[in-house]
């Protein structure tokens, strides 16, 4: 590559530059400046906050998204080859079945481990107690 088939990338980044430069500064000039007491404090969904911002989220939390976009990424995969399902005969069956299955030992795995289980008696949390 030359600097001839370059420079409209360099001016496209440069304009995209002074045209970013631009909407900050006219924001700053014509934009309006509030010194109200209520200016400062914070406010979410029509209603003043009580309590503390800071919330403790069980680890159970994270783990529910983690198996959340486990089998979310599973029901796209699926739902592509079944798009492509006439196309992909029955290798492309067997492989999805297999994909499957591997999923299914997966949640059944999670089952036995108590991971689903929520409950203030559940076996993973019995666990963790002692």
């Amino acid at each position: 590559m030359d600097a001839t088939t370059l420079w409209p990338l360099g001016l496209y980044a440069a304009l995209v530059v002074a045209t970013l430069g631009g909407v900050l500064i006219l924001s700053w000039l014509v934009g309006e400046r509030h010194r109200e007491r209520a200016t400062l404090q914070p406010y979410e969904s029509g209603m003043l906050p009580t309590g503390s911002p800071l919330i403790q989220l069980t680890p159970q939390y994270y783990l529910v998204a983690l198996m959340f976009v486990v089998f979310d990424i599973e029901a796209i995969y699926l739902a592509i080859w079944a798009v492509a399902v006439r196309e992909s005969g029955w290798p492309g069956f067997v492989e999805a079945a297999v994909f499957v299955g591997i999923l299914a030992v997966a949640l059944l795995w999670l089952w036995r481990i108590g991971a689903l289980d929520w409950g203030p008696t559940s076996p993973a949390r019995r666990h963790r107690e002692d």
